[in-house]
């Protein structure tokens, strides 16, 4: 706990404040940078991190994450469990309307929630339909304001996956799907599309009828009251034509700046926020691929790499090295989860040998886009090669890439997962039936066993156990190489006033304004 406070402690040194005491100014527009275009405008449907950002701009849900990653009200006002933890009630907050002025009611929750369920393309159906432990049995609307989950037992981790933003399950007017089939966005939030040029940038502007909640804001929960008249995500692939573009005013908001450039910009005057992020890099391993479904090889593999070099090169010291689905800021960390195999090239060329290696080649698959997935795979390259592997980098446009680890397509991947807010939904995101989810990087039955009691037990300290089974497991079978969680370091424009960073690194673009 201490490590976890003295790394906060560093972060909020490093920071600086974006927050000055002023009264908001209304209007103007906010352009945010996106490196590549989003892949959709249907929640969960066919995403990747960036479309799961302007997604929840347009969008509620019923639920969503606080700042601290608790679970708080979104387009419900209150909800409340019965006694058996088995009936969750949600009442919707009032005057709610979607983007085309017709009236939130129980019905769209529901029509949205079907929806997502019975499309092959939603990958967070297992999560459930008692894959993983988590089953609803139904979703009932006993009136127009009041909402009914009915589990098939308790589940501690309903409402964070209600509120996972991966899922996106957020509501949508029926009308969101036009007669030839088309989705076109309606949703409840303070934004609604304008227009979306492919490749170019997505505009949003303001939704002048928006019902806020009374809540508080805080992170996506709470009232997102939007200041601008219009935000703008725009496409700029080039990191370097992207900080160009911040200094001129062209682009206000940098989500993802690389750990090497923060003292750069901040003699260039620009704004950089700095936390502990939750967005996990790791060397994914193909363990059904001929060569690789050797355990011994994987462990080769595992003690040729070192982790702790590859974090403290990527995030310039801000982050540490960490193997395990258990963030450095989850309540349920502890120095456990830093058990791994040791760096030791010698070791890795001896179990190499043993296994049978005999200088084939392997193939790392990454992208130029996301640069952190490209220099992971640079080093590793570099490591590996030096305890005596053979291996190339298959370099790929980012599209490409995440379609291979969708399906399963690759011996090895420098890969990136986006912010999970609790160590199930992270461990989630590794475990499952290869045959049936070709994403999955292990399905070890036991593991899969072990997940589906992690969500469905309420005991905190239970829970903690099963995450340290699960670690200790992958630490002898080496279904991935984790490496580190991303530190979330953002840049603004100085004109940006109020603008709130958070630990998934997920844009916020209400509370904010532009000094005139």
């Amino acid at each position: 706990m201490m490590k976890s406070l003295l790394r906060a402690a560093l972060f909020t040194t490093l920071a600086a404040s974006f927050a000055h005491a002023q009264e908001p100014v209304r209007g103007g527009s906010l352009i945010v940078r996106l490196n590549s275009d989003i892949r959709s405008l249907e929640p969960g449907i066919n995403r990747d991190a960036q479309t799961d950002t302007v997604a929840h701009q347009i969008f509620e849900g019923l639920v969503a994450f606080q700042a601290d990653l608790t679970v708080g009200p979104a387009l419900a006002e209150s909800w409340t469990i019965s006694e058996d933890g088995k009936t969750y009630t949600f009442k919707l907050r009032s005057g709610v309307t979607f983007h085309n002025g017709a009236p939130l009611t129980s019905a769209e929750v529901k029509w949205s929630w079907d929806r997502q369920f019975t499309q092959a393309a939603w990958t967070c159906k297992r999560l459930f339909d008692d894959n993983q432990g988590l089953k609803v049995e139904a979703l009932e609307t006993p009136a127009p304001d009041t909402v009914v989950y009915k589990l098939a037992r308790p589940n501690a981790l309903f409402l964070k996956q209600l509120a996972n933003i991966q899922c996106g399950i957020l509501v949508s007017h029926p009308r969101s799907v036009e007669a030839e089939g088309k989705w076109n966005p309606i949703g409840t939030g303070p934004l609604k599309l304008k227009e979306w040029k492919r490749g170019e940038a997505i505009t949003l502007e303001r939704f002048a009828n928006y019902s806020a909640s009374k809540a508080p804001p805080s992170g996506y929960a709470g009232a997102r009251i939007m200041n601008f008249d219009q935000v703008v995500f725009r496409v700029v692939p080039d990191a370097s034509a992207a900080e160009a573009a911040l200094q001129t005013g062209a682009v206000d908001i940098l989500p993802d700046i690389e750990s090497d450039r923060v003292e750069e910009l901040k003699k260039r005057k620009v704004a950089i926020s700095t936390k502990p992020g939750l967005g996990f890099a790791a060397i994914l391993i193909q363990t059904k691929d001929p060569l690789l479904s050797n355990q011994k090889l994987r462990l080769a593999l595992a003690h040729a790499i070192d982790r702790e070099q590859i974090a403290e090169v990527r995030s310039s010291g801000l982050t540490k090295a960490n193997p395990s689905g258990v963030s450095d800021s989850s309540s349920y960390y502890d120095e456990s989860f830093m058990a791994w195999p040791d760096y030791d090239p010698k070791k890795a060329q001896a179990l190499a040998k043993e296994a049978g290696y005999a200088g084939q080649t392997l193939k790392i698959q990454t992208n130029k886009r996301y640069t952190s997935m490209y220099d992971n795979a640079v080093l590793t390259q570099a490591m590996l090669t030096q305890a005596g592997f053979k291996v190339e980098l298959e370099v790929l446009d980012w599209a490409t890439q995440l379609d291979n680890y969708l399906k399963g397509n690759f011996q090895l991947q420098s890969f990136g997962y986006s912010a999970r807010f609790d160590p199930t939904q992270m461990y989630a995101a590794l475990i499952a039936e290869k045959d049936k989810n070709p994403w999955a990087q292990w399905d070890d039955p036991q593991a899969i066993t072990i997940l589906a009691d992690s969500g469905t037990v309420l005991d905190d300290a239970r829970r903690k156990e099963d995450f340290r089974k699960l670690h200790a497991m992958m630490r002898e079978q080496i279904p991935i190489v984790g490496l580190y969680y991303d530190p979330v370091i953002e840049a603004a424009h100085p004109r940006v006033k109020n603008y709130a960073s958070w630990a998934p690194g997920k844009t916020i673009t209400w509370g904010a304004w532009k000094e005139k």
